[in-house]
This record gives C-alpha cells, structure tokens and sequence, in this order.
C-alpha cells in the first residue's frame, strides 16, 4: 500500500511540475515528459579560464557544472573545403531549428540510424547553411551534427556545415529571427542569444571553422549562390572566400559597411544572400558562363524555398531548400556515382531527368 501511495505522490508531482512549466514558460510543445526533458539534454558548453563549464536549463533555473578539460575539444581548425573522387553525396539546407523533422527525413532516407547515428558510410551530408532561428530545436540540431561530424570521419565519411545567411546574422549579433523559447533561456542564463555561441563556448568555436563555400567533386555547395557580381569583383579562390569570410566574424558591421566589404559578402549579390537563380529570370547562357569561371559542372544552393528539391537551367543549378522550416515536409539531393534525385520524406527516391 505504501509503495502505490509513493507512486501515486510522485505522479501527481511531476504532473503538477509539467503542467506549471507548460503553461508559464510554454519551452516545449508537447505532452511527452521524456520529449520535453530531451529538450536541454546538450545545453552549452563554456570555455572558462582553460575550464570547461556546462550550463543546461532545469527546471526553470540554471545548472552548471565542470566537465573534463577533454570533455571537448577546444581547438578547431578551418575545414577542408576542396574534395575529389566522392561517389556518394547527399544535401539539405535550411532546417531552422525543425530537429525532429529533420531527424525524420535523415533517417528515412538512411542517413542516420534509429538512435541517431552516423549511417552513410563513406558518404558525404552537405548541409547548406541555416540551421539556426525560426525554429525552437537548433541547439539540439546543432549537436547532433557535431556528433555526426565525428562519426562520420570515423567511418571513412563526412558532414559538412556550410554557415548560411542566418547563421552569420546571429554570429554578427543580428538577433531579429531568434525563437521566442530563445529568449526565455538567454534571460534565465542572463546574456544576450549571440554570447551563446561566442568564441568562448564550443559550438561558437566549432562554428567559426565551418565555410560558406564547399566544393565535392565538380559541384560548388553555397548557401545563396554565386553571382555574376561577385565575380566580377572577386575572384574566386574557394579558400581565400572561406577564410574573409570567417574573418567577417570578429568585425562590427560598421565596420566592414565603411570599407565596402560588407555590400561585396554580404549583399544581396553575395554568396549567403544571393537569390538571383530563383527570381532574376537569367539566361541559361548566364549560368554557364558563371559554372566556367569557377570551373564547375553544377551549383547546389539553399536560401530559397521550394515545396521540395528542384532543378534550374538543365540541372544546372539544384535548390536544396525543400521548406523543412515549417515543420511539415522535407526532402534532400543525392548525387550518387553521378545521378541526382530527389530523397522524399519518406525515403522515396525521384530522378532527375537528364536533359
């Protein structure tokens, strides 16, 4: 009788503590207790003074506590960021903190297995840029890529972040797309959203060796796109973009807009913003002639949205941006021993037609 008596107190509880936390800080959506406790399973990792500090969110406050100095690695250096002879690619891009969808789409498509680990083998995941705002679950996406970034070097794979529009507007302090959940944690653990993915935690120093340009065999992977005007003012060294591009982080924004540099990166014709592809009307001339200046067969993009993987300018172009922001349908492009289809929600493949 006592035990039941126990057993009925702690439901009663713990029913009562999620009921009050639903309700006044509404942090997850959902009724599953496990699901909401998942939520700040990885939380963020401090760089203190050589130390390692975790800071997670329970119940409404904040515990921290040191880990091993090597918990992490503290050190990352720049990717690599020119690959040959890959045979096996696959690409989706802006998930905006949609995790579960994007766990969804990865696992059906048997990129990731059912406890969420690496399962492509020797193959390639280019994610192309925008993970973070919109949605409530980036931090979460973030780590899982991490930890699939390490399994997949292990297995001979690789995961590619390439950072995109939003990603540089939070590292640039540019707040305006944040999730409101967002807000709640950064005022519970007292510092601005940016600081969580500073130069002194972690993922910030993860981020800051990621690039905004990646090219796998003859295809260039770049959030926006590559425009005519770029080129016509830079030219295009894939390292030395990648390199003034993480440099960008470190600068304020009036300082980069005296000089010029901030309408050349970060305009509208830059490479994270550009959308020329989708709604200039370009010639196919057009693109062909950018594909030889930088000496590529196809450009692979996200930053504009699809209802699913499509084609421009005779598979020219591929727009990897399948909508997985409103959290209700997704897909990815996998170019496999040179053939490009479609990976559906639910694991279905659809060719390209060759033209």
């Amino acid at each position: 009788m006592r035990s039941n008596c126990n057993l009925f107190l702690y439901v009663l509880v713990f029913t009562l503590f999620n009921c009050t936390h639903y309700t006044e800080y509404k942090t997850k959506k959902t009724n599953n207790a496990e699901d909401f406790f998942e939520l700040y399973d990885n939380g963020y990792i401090f760089i203190e003074k050589g130390d390692l500090i975790e800071k997670k969110i329970v119940n409404d406050k904040v515990i921290s506590r040191q880990l091993s100095s090597n918990t992490y690695d503290t050190i990352y250096k720049p990717d690599q960021e020119i690959y040959k002879n890959i045979d096996n690619v696959v690409a989706l891009s802006d998930i905006h903190g949609q995790y579960d969808l994007a766990i969804d789409i990865l696992k059906n498509n048997k990129i990731i297995n059912n406890t969420l680990d690496w399962n492509y083998g020797k193959g390639h995941l280019v994610i192309v840029g925008d993970i973070f705002d919109r949605g409530s679950k980036v931090n979460e996406m973030l780590w899982l890529v991490y930890k699939l970034e390490k399994q997949a070097k292990n297995e001979g794979g690789r995961v590619h972040f390439i950072l995109g529009n939003h990603e540089y507007m939070v590292l640039h302090k540019n707040l305006k797309y944040v999730d409101e959940e967002y807000l709640l944690i950064t005022k519970l653990l007292d510092m601005d959203y940016d600081q969580l993915y500073s130069n002194r935690t972690i993922i910030g120093r993860w981020l800051r060796s990621k690039p905004t340009i990646l090219k796998i065999n003859e295809d260039i992977f770049v959030h926006g796109g590559i425009s005519k005007d770029f080129l016509s003012s830079n030219s295009f060294n894939i390292k030395k973009i990648n390199e003034v591009m993480r440099k960008s982080i470190g600068r304020s924004k009036e300082e980069m807009t005296a000089k010029g540099f901030y309408d050349n990166y970060f305009g509208k014709k830059g490479p994270v913003w550009y959308r020329g592809y989708f709604r200039d009307n370009l010639e196919d001339q057009h693109i062909s002639k950018i594909l030889k200046q930088i000496d590529s067969d196809h450009i692979i993009v996200g930053h504009c949205s699809n209802n699913e993987v499509v084609q421009l300018f005779d598979n020219k172009i591929f727009g990897v941006d399948s909508s997985i922001k409103k959290g209700e349908y997704g897909e990815v492009l996998f170019i496999e021993k040179g053939i490009y289809s479609r990976g559906t929600r639910n694991g279905r493949r659809v060719q390209f037609n060759k033209h």
